[in-house]
């Protein structure tokens, strides 16, 4: 395997003075082209605030954050906004999506965002994905007429709408049943195994990080084990 990202001496800070809480305090983090890893640690340890950093939503204080051989940390917004949007896809516990939209409408948005039109070609894909995610009867469903499951099922399609290299998933499954949240998690096997996408999923519930071939374990704002 290579490095698909590098993180060292990661440091973030909110505040200033003595209101100033440093939450991420020198981490270090590799991951590998094709991994499916878990996040764990208690609330408050820098999970989410390390998600955030990793998705180019948000800089570190200080550090080195590195992609694709690329430094995010010195790139402009512009720049992160269009390599986000290539290279990155997120899947969160909430689905967000449009509950106007359809199903393939929302799979399809961020490829119409950044073609400035839907496409043949993402229709297509979008559609594929949808089938590969068990909801062929539901492509032109309303969004907002959508299960629980099925609504998440359409995230991590939409997620991988622009074949990105990293999958971010922030307690994916944590609004979930059982029977729901292991079908999404054989979805996002399945997607590991035959894409080679790297994933990176942020859980408290240690069945869902047993499923993943690797577990990362952060606490007091660095990599513990």
């Amino acid at each position: 395997m290579t490095a698909l990202v590098q993180v060292s001496d990661l440091v973030k800070t909110f505040g200033t003075g003595e209101a100033a809480t440093r939450v991420l305090r020198g981490l270090r983090l590799t991951l590998e082209t094709g991994e499916m890893a878990a996040l764990l640690g208690p609330s408050g340890s820098g999970k989410s605030t390390l998600l955030t950093i990793l998705g180019t939503l948000m800089k570190p204080t200080s550090g080195r954050h590195v992609m694709l051989g690329l430094d995010l940390v010195a790139a402009e917004d512009a720049a992160l906004t269009e390599f986000r949007n290539r290279h990155i896809g997120f899947v969160f516990q909430f689905h967000n999506l449009l509950p106007d939209f359809t199903a393939l409408e929302n799979v399809i948005f961020p490829t119409a965002v950044r073609e400035g039109r839907e496409t043949a070609a993402a229709r297509a894909r979008g559609r594929d994905l949808l089938v590969r995610m068990g909801l062929a009867d539901r492509v032109d469903f309303p969004s907002a007429k959508l299960s629980g499951g099925q609504k998440q099922r359409v995230a991590v399609a939409r997620a991988l709408m622009n074949r990105p290299e990293l999958v971010l998933a922030d307690e994916p499954t944590g609004n979930l049943d059982r029977t729901s949240a292991m079908q999404v998690m054989d979805l996002i096997a399945e997607i590991n195994r035959d894409e080679g996408t790297t994933f990176l999923i942020s859980t408290h519930d240690e069945k869902i990080a047993s499923l993943c071939r690797r577990q990362i374990v952060v606490g007091d704002g660095m990599v513990t084990g």
